[in-house]
């Protein structure tokens, strides 16, 4: 009975010892192995075997990128303004020795690091500039911290700013400017709009007088020039005829009623030639009464 109590127990034993002696990484995890309280090696993501009661095993590490959210910290421009401003840090482990054993926690470290960088970088820039800067804040964050967490087997990759929160008083200014601004250029639009509209208007109306006069002036050359023509033709045709002296005074006589219609027409001239030809015309009247 003895002897089956003792098989059991060194059974449960070796049993016990088994399973200590077998550990199972999971992928993008990695484990340190302490051997007589120093550091002995670090198990990648498998199987591994390690001594029991000798070796001990340090938590999980996590090798996979993180994300990790700061609150809100408040911050002091160059123009002694308070900011808040809340960023974001990715961040990797690449050495689980380093991130065991030179810095007890490395979160903290982080977010502590990140706040005064904050503080020293935008100390150094206005209010105007730190709201238009976030690349610029971005990239010298990051270049800080992936400076001093190099030493702690930490990758920094990324650091975002998601917001910059200036003081309510600053904000409401900030958008009265905006304010005004936006009407200024409406106004400017405005009247630059009607400027143009005015210059075409003139254009337009000047294009316009300069074609009704070029139409008047063809017009009355072609007027002149068909009277000329008119006229021309009537001289040939009485030329042609050869009329005599009382012909031409019948004509003239005719053509009097027309040229007494005109208002303007107050004096008359009659040639002395067609004086003599009416006076010829009386006498044959005369004579052949």
């Amino acid at each position: 009975m003895v002897a089956l109590i003792v098989i059991l127990v060194v059974a449960v034993f070796v049993v016990s010892t088994l399973a200590r002696s077998i550990r199972i990484v999971p992928q993008a995890r990695a484990r340190v192995v302490e051997r007589l309280g120093r550091y002995h090696r670090t198990l990648s993501p498998g199987m591994a075997l390690v001594v029991p009661f000798i070796d001990r095993l340090r938590p999980l590490i996590d090798l996979r990128e993180q994300v990790v959210s700061f609150p809100p910290q408040p911050v002091i421009t160059e123009d002694n303004l308070v900011v808040n401003i809340d960023s974001v840090i990715y961040f990797q482990v690449t050495d689980a020795k380093s991130a065991s054993y030179e810095i007890a926690n490395y979160i903290q470290a982080i977010e502590q690091l990140t706040v005064t960088t904050l503080r020293n970088v935008i100390g150094g820039m206005a209010l105007e500039k730190t709201l238009t800067s976030r690349d610029e804040i971005n990239n010298q964050l990051r270049g800080v911290l992936d400076e001093a967490t190099g030493k702690w087997g930490i990758r920094v990759n990324r650091v975002e700013l998601k917001a910059i929160d200036p003081p309510a008083s600053i904000k409401e200014t900030m958008e009265k400017q905006m304010r005004a601004d936006r009407e200024k250029r409406a106004a400017i639009l405005q009247a630059e709009g009607q400027k143009q509209a005015a210059i075409l208007t003139a254009e337009g109306e000047k294009q316009a007088a300069v074609l009704r006069a070029q139409g008047q002036r063809e017009a009355t050359i072609l007027e002149a020039e068909g009277q000329a023509k008119a006229i021309g033709t009537v001289f040939q045709a009485i030329h042609d005829g050869n009329p005599d002296p009382q012909l031409l005074a019948y004509q003239y006589v005719q053509a009097l009623p027309q040229i007494a219609a005109g208002e303007s027409n107050k004096v008359w001239i009659v040639p002395a030639e067609f004086q003599r030809a009416l006076g010829r015309i009386g006498s044959k009247e005369d004579k052949d009464g």
